[in-house]
């Protein structure tokens, strides 16, 4: 009461609510509180709304590992104070959850006027063990926060002023259900951990240990709840309510996602399809395992989506969140200062996790109406907003580095030639903002004959304003990107005998990793998927409406990761294996019909099924086909992509000489901080002329205290005969000296200098001191 009678400005007084929203513990009393306007809308009297506390009842235990069970819980109404739009409580008795303990379950209730009791959801929540649409844990943070082993990571932080964090020197990109065979974010930790031990003791690394080194920060794509099966089941089941009870049908989260499908509500909890306990819990450990890395810490950064909202975050908070719809579902309300408040309020508690760092997604979409220009605008205020954000973690308080991906005017059709990828970077107050570049941005196919070239002009900007830019060519969207791409086009097949073996080597370039680390200012982000040359694709299993559009999509891919005995290998493709595809050919001839009948039906799955029925000779497949049965097939790939993808099953496959190079390539640029400036006066790029059918690049870069760096990297084309790279005529490359720092795998170490033909993904770099 006494902060909205305060007199200040709606947005603080609501930034000033937001801390007390959601269950947080007091002593032994239990304070929530809940942003609830629909109950005004709907002239609910304050003795019709009550929070509701459900418990275990008797000698029952919850099974958070089980995969399914049916628990009775005892249910306490507890009446609450409102004012205006505010429900508030304090409950004595509510047992808090930890990481050895589960928490009481809690939501507010009303009651309409025929009786029935509605359920409003905690968006704040900490702890979600049953999916966002389920109601959350009260769970004990400041225990979490309390038992966390990177304590002595945060105390070496300035104590007193509040501490920004800067950018890393490079950042591991990881999609956390593909990275280790356990799928979760504990099997992650214990991975890392592994690592950790073997570097106290000195192992050498071998080259699965060698995909995760050399990275001073790991960027998780999304770990916020996502949506949930649309057409069920549903995780949380009501099936019987006495008075006084409820009986619950709960099955464990088992949806699989890339991660971006997010619903908002629920985001500063974790995703518990990501977690191995289903305690949130093991984020807090991951952080702590990276900031604790032998050699020097390691940064986390959290990707964050509230750009936009799937539509199924319709279902789990009110109309007020939302401004319309929008290209993948809803708009957010920013301009709506409670919904402002509680969206920045969100970030902070998830970030307060431990993360360094925070990678905003499609910062482009945050967009609100001005009515007095009658225009659309962009929210650059509330990006800024993002950014100001203070953390407490441990007793310190700090800023997190922020990193943006803009491609505005993206999606306007000309976006790849009008965005200059700074739109956020000159918005911003402080002068660390960083922005995914145009590279990195940009649905690249490095695999396309003269893709190179054609990107000269990018690579000119890259050099000249690159500095805050992210760089690098793989990620979770160009990788994706990169499969969908008509195999018919004109592919450099230099790169490998096999479609599958071209895409691999495009993403996981020794010379364009050269690039990036040597001749790009910025900070180098790879993707884990990439490194390890593992498969990759748009992963979602909930959409049961566009599901079979979504796989028709996808389904070029195919012909770019999965040829016929990866297909037969009995651990991959069994869900479509069981539904009549037993082999890469009869899947094959699926897919190649699908797409065409999405596009001539206008995706009418009834049509499609009658048409697939009517194919002669018959496909296979679960026929005769039907809407149910296209949407078990879309499901089954879906699944079975999400294994296929799992990094575990490639790296047996990795090179020792290849993975030895990209971990020396980062450790080069890693004693060399000065390489993330942009280009000065002195510095040379250009391209090897004449190109006789040749892309390769040339970079010569002047360091501090005479250091000289010098590369060339072949990265497209016909081979370059018998050059002798330092004696080629460029200004500032005279006068000899130069040593052979590193060279790419197929280059022998014999090589010292001197005449040498390079061949497409050859790249030699040299140093001097001067």
């Amino acid at each position: 009461m006494q902060t909205l009678h305060s007199g200040l400005p709606t947005f603080e007084a609501a930034r000033k609510i937001a801390t007390r929203l959601g269950a947080h513990r007091r002593a032994d009393i239990c304070e929530v509180m809940f942003w609830a306007p629909e109950l005004q809308e709907n002239r609910v009297s304050e003795g019709d709304i009550f929070i509701e506390v459900l418990d275990i009842e008797g000698a029952e235990e919850v099974a958070l590992s089980r995969s399914r069970q049916t628990l009775t819980f005892r249910r306490t109404r507890v009446p609450v104070a409102r004012i205006d739009a505010w429900c508030m409580a304090a409950i004595d008795g509510m047992r808090a959850g930890t990481r050895d303990s589960i928490g009481s379950f809690y939501a507010l209730v009303w009651r309409d006027a025929e009786n029935r009791w509605r359920r409003i959801h905690d968006p704040l929540s900490a702890s979600l063990p049953f999916g966002p649409f389920a109601p959350a844990e009260y769970y004990d943070v400041a225990a979490m926060q309390a038992a966390r082993a990177d304590k002595a990571y945060y105390a070496a932080l300035p104590e007193g002023a509040v501490h920004k964090f800067g950018p890393p020197g490079n950042i591991l990109q990881i999609h956390v259900p593909t990275a280790t065979a356990s799928m979760s974010l504990a099997g992650l930790t214990r991975h890392f951990a592994t690592l950790a031990e073997r570097v106290r003791q000195g192992a050498e690394p071998e080259p699965a240990d060698r995909i995760f080194l050399g990275y001073d920060a790991v960027q998780l794509l999304p770990v916020e709840p996502t949506t949930v099966y649309e057409a069920g089941p549903d995780f949380w089941t009501e099936v019987e309510d006495r008075d006084g009870t409820l009986v619950v049908d709960i099955r464990r989260p088992d949806t699989t996602n890339w991660g971006y499908d997010v619903v908002i509500t629920g985001m500063s909890a974790v995703n518990p399809s990501l977690l191995e306990t289903d305690r949130p819990d093991e984020l807090v450990d991951l952080a702590a395992v990276l900031h604790n890395f032998p050699g020097g810490p390691k940064k986390l950064i959290l990707d964050v989506v509230f750009g936009h909202s799937d539509n199924q975050g319709l279902r789990g908070l009110s109309h007020h969140y939302f401004a319309g719809p929008n290209m993948y579902g809803q708009n957010l309300n920013y301009r709506n200062p409670v919904v402002r408040a509680i969206l920045l309020e969100m970030q902070r508690r998830k970030v307060n996790f431990g993360a360094d760092g925070v990678r905003v997604d499609g910062a482009q979409d945050f967009k609100w109406w001005d009515a007095d220009a009658q225009m659309l605008r962009h929210d650059d205020e509330y990006l800024q907003e993002m950014a100001d954000v203070v953390q407490e973690v441990a007793g310190r308080q700090y800023r997190p580095w922020f990193v943006f991906e803009d491609g505005r005017p993206w999606p306007d059709e000309d976006w790849e030639l009008s965005s200059d990828y700074r739109a956020v970077i000159e918005s911003q107050r402080d002068d660390d903002v960083f922005q995914w570049g145009p590279l990195t941005f940009a649905h690249n196919t490095p695999f396309l004959y003269t893709f190179w070239l054609s990107k000269f002009w990018r690579i000119q900007e890259i050099l000249r304003v690159g500095s805050n830019w992210i760089s690098g060519c793989a990620n979770h969207d160009t990788l994706r990107r990169g499969t969908q791409i008509n195999p018919k086009l004109n592919i450099n097949t230099r790169l490998g005998d096999t479609r599958m073996e071209i895409l691999d080597k495009a993403y996981d370039h020794p010379a364009a990793q050269m690039l990036t680390y040597v001749a790009f200012p910025g900070v180098p982000m790879d993707f884990l998927n990439a490194m390890a040359r593992a498969s990759w694709g748009f992963i979602r299993n909930q959409d049961d409406q566009y599901g079979v559009k979504v796989v028709a999509e996808e389904a070029i891919s195919l012909n770019w990761q999965v040829d016929a005995y990866t297909y037969s290998e009995p651990g991959n493709f069994r869900r479509m294996k069981e539904l009549g595809f037993e082999d890469r050919d009869t899947l094959g001839r699926f897919f190649v019909i699908l797409p065409a009948l999405v596009e001539a039906t206008d995706y009418d799955l009834d049509v499609m099924a009658k048409l697939l029925n009517a194919v002669d000779p018959p496909l296979d497949g679960p026929t005769p086909y039907d809407a149910a049965a296209l949407k078990r097939v879309a499901r089954a790939w879906m699944d079975d992509m999400h294994d296929y993808c799992n990094v575990a099953n490639y790296v047996d496959r990795l090179g020792d000489a290849h993975t030895a190079y990209m971990l020396n390539l980062r450790a080069f640029r890693a004693a060399r901080p000065w390489l993330r400036d942009n280009h000065g006066p002195g510095d040379v790029f250009d391209y090897h002329t004449p190109t006789d059918g040749t892309v390769a690049f040339r970079c010569l870069r002047d360091g501090p205290e005479g250091e000289q760096v010098f590369m060339i990297a072949h990265l497209e084309g016909k081979p370059i005969l018998d050059i002798d790279p330092t004696a080629l005529p460029i200004p500032g490359l005279e006068g000899g000296g130069w040593n052979v720092a590193l060279r790419s795998p197929t280059i022998g170490p014999d090589y010292l200098g001197g005449p040498i033909t390079l061949h497409d993904s050859m790249a030699v770099l040299f140093t001097r001191s001067r």
